[in-house]
């Protein structure tokens, strides 16, 4: 049995986990912060997002913070300075929240649009689909009709995208082209879940050979083969609360940092500080983005 380790809590609601320059940053998105952490559990706030929700990190070639603003479906920039800055505005293609994104190397982005506010249990649910941002901050559809994308990776050699379909129980590739659109489309692997639930994906991180996935619905991290066998779980208690998403981090890229609360809804998630950040060590390194 993987051993855990509780390296912070007191958290409002943590997403969007990525290693990056010896440190886990991530998202605390119902405080409206970004946090870097040190592998020791020291945490400090890197730039509040005051205006908005905060979800999916990246960065830029030279090195400069990328944040997804929930709601008003921007991609906002970190400057040295420290200030915040529009890099684009997707707010004329996107149906609903925007929630995870991922970077490539040469500072394309890709941003999860869920097809509905997630927060508003009101919200026409429309098709998901997946935004590309360029570089130079231009906006085009990269994907549609995906069921609440979510997570999303990079494969080490940047050529293949893979999304989890959290409403859809799939990950799902995409070959990228030159100029950084999708073609392709193919299951990396279909998801099972536990009784009447199907396997649903939140965040999630490659390994060689496959990836762990978080499953908030079904309470446990799973480690799932390209095609679709599960190799591994690890299972969640009602104490533990719910995983949320995991990126695999430090000097070996061994430790499986996961994101946890107990539970997802805002109402819920500003009644107590209820969010943290969990560890395990595991066997295979990661690889890609995050």
């Amino acid at each position: 049995m993987r051993q855990r380790r509780v390296l912070l809590d007191g958290l409002r609601f943590g997403e969007g986990p990525r290693w990056h320059d010896g440190a886990l940053w991530f998202s605390d998105m119902h405080d409206h912060r970004v946090v870097r952490m040190t592998p020791a559990g020291q945490a400090s706030t890197v730039v509040e997002v005051t205006d908005d929700t905060p979800s999916g990190l990246g960065w830029l070639p030279d090195g400069r913070l990328l944040i997804v603003a929930m709601e008003s479906a921007r991609l906002l920039r970190l400057e040295p300075n420290g200030s915040l800055v529009e890099h684009a505005n997707l707010s004329h293609l996107a149906r609903g929240s925007l929630n995870d994104m991922i970077v490539n190397a040469d500072g394309t982005a890709y941003v999860g649009d869920m097809g509905s506010r997630i927060q508003d249990p009101n919200s026409p649910t429309l098709p998901g689909q997946t935004l590309r941002v360029a570089p130079d901050g231009s906006v085009s559809q990269a994907a549609d009709d995906l069921a609440s994308p979510n997570g999303h990776a990079l494969t080490p050699d940047g050529r293949t995208l893979i999304i989890a379909q959290s409403g859809g129980g799939e990950l799902t590739a995409f070959d990228i082209a030159d100029d950084g659109t999708l073609s392709g489309r193919r299951a990396y692997a279909t998801l099972t879940g536990l009784g009447n639930y199907p396997g649903i994906a939140d965040g999630f991180c490659l390994d060689d050979g496959g990836a762990w996935y978080a499953d908030p619905i079904n309470q446990r991290l799973v480690r799932v083969a390209a095609g679709g066998q599960i190799t591994e779980t690890i299972d969640y208690t009602d104490e533990m609360g719910l995983p949320i998403a995991c990126v695999l981090g430090g000097p070996d890229r061994t430790t499986l940092y996961v994101c946890a609360a107990a539970g997802w809804k805002h109402d819920d998630v500003m009644a107590s500080r209820s969010g943290r950040i969990d560890a395990y060590e595991v066997d295979i390194p990661g690889v890609g983005r995050p």
